[in-house]
């Protein structure tokens, strides 16, 4: 049995920061418009709740130290 860990820690009103065992991510926005989330590991998400059963998500990953992004 695998064991796992994950703390989401509020700092200010639409910012939140989440730590699990590899990584930190924080993520920003609220439930009205889009939220993003910037990962120590170089991904970068935007998604969306869309009217109905209905989501939008974009991953892009920062490559290499000079910060170009692959899709």
């Amino acid at each position: 049995m695998g064991l796992t860990f994950r703390k989401s820690i509020r700092i200010l009103p639409g910012i939140r920061m989440n730590i699990n065992r590899r990584s930190v991510s924080f993520k920003t926005g609220g439930p009205g418009g889009p939220r993003r989330t910037y990962g120590s590991r170089g991904r970068r998400t935007t998604s969306m709740n869309l009217p109905g059963p209905f989501g939008y998500r974009r991953s892009s990953r920062r490559v290499g130290r000079r910060g170009t992004t692959r899709r």
